[in-house]
């Protein structure tokens, strides 16, 4: 038989892209010969995201981008997999026929199989990750799915209820991720901080941070998406105690008046978050927090929205995105009335996003004349980029580096000027 050429595109979160780099894992010692380019590939793999709807308009795009390669080019096969397929895969076959194959999230082995044409098990030692982003820094995934249930996400639906991972599994692949050179962990899970409520013995982040923090090789530990209603003193002190945890933490509060919160069913009110975010400050000083919101959520009110904006203001984010509401299909949000108009929940996006643009901006003056520890991502003759602890890949601020630093490597950076998005500096 002719060498398999496989094209392998990923949509999405971080949580995507490590079943990404699982699939990866399952075929990098098989006869499968990997390409990044899509038109000399005679298999195209697309791993769809089904959050929101611009990102199932942008994965419905990309599958049927492949369909018309099948159609005109050397495509034999198209393999659909990931959080869209799980949600519809009889309506994404019937819609786009030039499909062959659809898996959902979890279905790493039955595609190895299906694509190989051989057997694997889960545990098969050529069934490790072989990642995709830079080699220095990677994701580390904790938990599958989510018990929370707010009003306008569809993960649960997609992703099922939550399933931790256990600590002696997660170390073993921090250990593996660490041999092979990487620097950075950054730890995802649909919600962090409730990783390890649902396992026969009930362990805790806090639990898990620590025996993190022992991992040779490994220096920085990030913790992403926790919920603010699960976030415990011990959690906090844990970060604290915990030398390689950065001081960072990407908790996504959603919005800050109470009735949008009641309703989104998110656990706290405003008073809640602000207690949470206190403690954190209190016991982590000098932390840097960031968060998202959703804007045009239905029912907010003119008012609603001045709350989340004074909310902003007194807070002080250090990083922030923010999401315009999108319906979601069996949720309980899709059962609520729409009724904030498009153009609405636009200007209101702009509004937050002209309000950050400005915080963010003397925050980063305020390191002008400082020099901070960078790790480089990218380099060139010149000019490399890199990022301090308080930021994570690609979601926040860069520090660009007028010197050539190597890729994968701690430096020192003397900060000269800053804007809203980025420091600026030479090697110290």
């Amino acid at each position: 038989m002719d060498q398999k050429t496989l094209n392998l595109i990923s949509l999405g979160c971080a949580k995507n892209l490590v079943d990404s780099e699982i699939l990866l894992g399952g075929l990098k010692q098989s006869d499968v010969r990997l390409t990044k380019d899509p038109e000399s590939a005679d298999t195209i793999v697309v791993n769809t995201c089904g959050f929101l709807d611009i990102a199932r308009e942008e994965s419905i795009d990309t599958i049927i981008q492949a369909a018309e390669l099948k159609k005109k080019g050397n495509l034999k096969e198209l393999v659909v997999m990931g959080c869209l397929s799980e949600r519809y895969p009889d309506e994404l076959m019937k819609e786009i026929p030039e499909i062959d194959r659809i898996f959902g999230s979890n279905d790493h082995r039955q595609i190895v199989s299906f694509l190989t044409g051989k057997d694997f098990a889960k545990d098969d030692p050529l069934f490790f990750r072989s990642l995709m982003t830079p080699s220095h820094y990677a994701y580390l995934k904790i938990a599958e799915g989510c018990d929370n249930g707010c009003s306008f996400c569809s993960i649960p639906l997609m992703r099922g209820l939550q399933k931790s991972r256990t600590i002696p599994g997660i170390m073993e692949e921090a250990q593996r991720l660490a041999s092979n050179g990487v620097k950075e962990l950054l730890v995802i899970a649909q919600d962090t901080t409730s990783y390890g409520w649902d396992l026969d013995e009930k362990v805790y982040l806090s639990d898990l941070l620590r025996e993190l923090n022992f991992v040779d090789g490994i220096e920085w530990i990030r913790i992403h998406y926790a919920h603010p209603a699960h976030l415990s003193q011990r959690i906090i002190d844990a970060m604290a105690d915990s030398d390689k945890v950065c001081n960072y933490l990407d908790m996504p509060i959603q919005h800050a008046s109470d009735p949008i919160l009641k309703s989104m069913n998110r656990g706290l009110g405003q008073e809640g978050i602000r207690d949470r975010i206190d403690w954190l400050r209190s016991g982590n000083p000098g932390i840097r927090l960031r968060t998202t919101l959703i804007v045009g959520y239905p029912g907010e009110t003119d008012k609603d929205f001045d709350r989340l904006q004074s909310f902003v203001e007194e807070i002080r984010f250090d990083r922030l995105g923010i999401f315009t509401y999108s319906e979601e299909d069996g949720t309980s949000g899709a059962l609520l009335k729409d009724d904030v108009p498009r153009n609405v929940k636009d200007d209101r996006k702009n509004t937050l996003l002209e309000v950050q643009q400005d915080i963010s901006l003397e925050k980063n003056e305020s390191f002008i004349g400082q020099t901070i520890q960078v790790l480089v991502d990218q380099n060139g003759e010149d000019v490399s980029v890199g990022r301090t602890e308080y930021d994570s890949p690609e979601i926040d601020n860069i520090v660009h580096i007028k010197d050539n630093a190597e890729t994968g490597t701690f430096v020192k950076v003397d900060i000269a000027s800053a804007n809203e998005y980025e420091l600026i500096g030479n090697l110290a």
